[in-house]
């Protein structure tokens, strides 16, 4: 047993309470049976356990983890534990473990919800956020520079072992992160009591990065100013305000709410809205050239512009269908009339009806009938064959035909495979260009025929759909 706090060990290890020293050595003490076992199991740097003679309940089995990896575990007194706990009741057990953040880039690409705390003072209310960020399935959590030090100890205690769980970014500029968020993609929210909007009419499917402030101020203007907008929590009861920590746990637990519920039909309409926009506004030019200039024209202009009103005409069709599609997906409320259908054959019929001047498609394969719903393996087809035009690169769009699978793919991409399988989701106007909803509506469709539609990024873009074969 260690008796004295002058010893070496136990030194090096008290002086971990001041940040400095946490800094310097890059290692913080973590308190309590759960907390340290979190560390232990998710293979955090820890360099030692200490225990009290008598230690709290939970803590045997964590000490026998411990000695399981061979991480060093020496007995303490009780003067010895006070000395390196901060709290009233100690559980009689303190960890050494490394520091666990990692930077912006260790952000995930797939990442949808990330809490960016801005001059949070509190380390109760830090590491409260954590956890909730953590149980909310938020992806990381980042800690400005202008906010509490995460490895504090009240800190580190009150994320109950949530720090070991998701990434944490610290020590980096609030507008840094906003700009690196924003490049991936990201909507930037503040939660603010004065924001015009309510955090339950956001959309929260979309990757969204949400500011949160000072306990007694909130946000400042500088961070206000980061943001896309304001958000409120509303408060229908006549409390002023909500603590930080649970308006926190309240913003994350809605963005998880939303994500499981799947796209808001806001969002879907908001897409397709913006896929029409182009075919209409060129339908309209078209017309209205035709009616003032007609005599004007040559046949050879005139058969151009025929031919250009019936290949926007053909792209309206499937954007109108597309956003019903999507909508009845969204709402539950899709009816499938399913009848044995060639799958080549519909495949050379969309093929024919998209092809443009700038859009060259070869279709291949073998008759095949699978039983299907007509306009809605049409709308499939034409949302793939849209696509892969799209983020391929190279040659034409080739579509293929065999047995139950209906392939479309073209070469050359410079989609990684995860930020292919994004494509899924739909997406708002001002995020990039292609379909803002083909692909989430072919992907619903081919699953609500008891299918599967997946995609594949390497040396160009290939999509894969599935359908049951038909009977008989």
């Amino acid at each position: 047993m260690i008796t004295s706090v002058h010893n070496k060990r136990v030194a090096k290890a008290v002086r971990l309470k001041k940040r400095a020293m946490r800094e310097k050595d890059r290692r913080f003490l973590v308190e309590g049976a759960q907390a340290v076992r979190e560390a232990i199991a998710c293979e955090a740097a820890v360099g030692e356990l200490f225990h009290a003679a008598t230690p709290g309940a939970g803590v045997q089995p964590v000490l026998d983890m411990a000695r399981d990896r061979g991480i060093p575990v020496s007995e303490v007194s009780d003067e010895v534990m006070a000395r390196l706990t901060s709290t009233v009741t100690p559980q009689g057990l303190v960890a050494v473990a490394g520091f666990v953040d990692v930077p912006l880039s260790g952000i995930s690409e797939d990442a949808r919800t990330i809490p960016v705390l801005v001059e949070v003072r509190d380390p109760g209310n830090a590491g409260t956020i954590v956890r909730s960020a953590d149980a909310a399935g938020a992806d990381a959590v980042v800690v400005a520079r202008s906010s509490v030090d995460l490895y504090n100890e009240k800190a580190v205690r009150a994320t109950a072992g949530s720090l070991f769980h998701l990434p944490v970014i610290r020590e980096v500029d609030a507008r840094e992160a906003v700009e690196f968020l924003r490049a991936r993609g990201f909507a930037v929210l503040a939660a603010d009591p004065r924001g015009e909007g309510s955090i339950y009419d956001a959309d929260l499917t979309v990757p969204t990065a949400m500011l949160f402030g000072n306990e007694a101020h909130g946000l400042g203007e500088d961070a206000l100013e980061l943001a896309d907008r304001a958000v409120r929590v509303p408060i229908p009861g006549r409390a002023e305000s909500l603590n930080l920590a649970p308006s926190t746990a309240l913003v994350l637990c809605e963005a998880a709410r939303q994500r499981a519920a799947g796209p808001s039909l806001a969002s879907i309409v908001a897409g397709a809205a913006h896929d029409i926009r182009s075919p209409l506004a060129a339908l309209l030019g078209f017309s209205s050239t035709m009616l003032s200039k007609w005599e004007r024209l040559s046949d050879e202009q005139k058969l151009a512009m025929v031919e250009g009103i019936a290949h926007d005409s053909a792209r309206m069709r499937v954007l109108v269908a597309q956003l019903v599609d999507a909508a009845r997906l969204a709402s539950g409320n899709l009816h499938l009339r399913i009848v044995p259908l060639d799958a080549l054959e519909v495949a050379r019929g969309v093929a024919g009806d998209l092809r443009a001047p700038d859009l060259d498609v070869a279709v291949d394969g073998e008759p095949t009938l699978v039983p299907a719903d007509p306009d809605r393996l049409r709308t499939i087809v034409a949302g793939l064959i849209e696509a892969a035009q799209w983020w391929g690169e190279n040659g034409p769009v080739r579509v293929e035909v065999h047995g139950g699978e209906l392939r479309v793919w073209r070469e050359g991409t410079s989609f990684s495979p995860e930020q292919a399988r994004d494509l899924f989701a739909p997406r708002l106007p001002g995020t990039g260009g292609g379909s803002k909803v083909g692909l989430f509506v072919a992907k619903g469709l081919a699953e609500a025929h008891g299918g599967t539609l997946q995609v594949e990024a390497r040396g160009g873009i290939r999509f894969e759909v599935r359908l049951p074969p038909a009977v008989g």
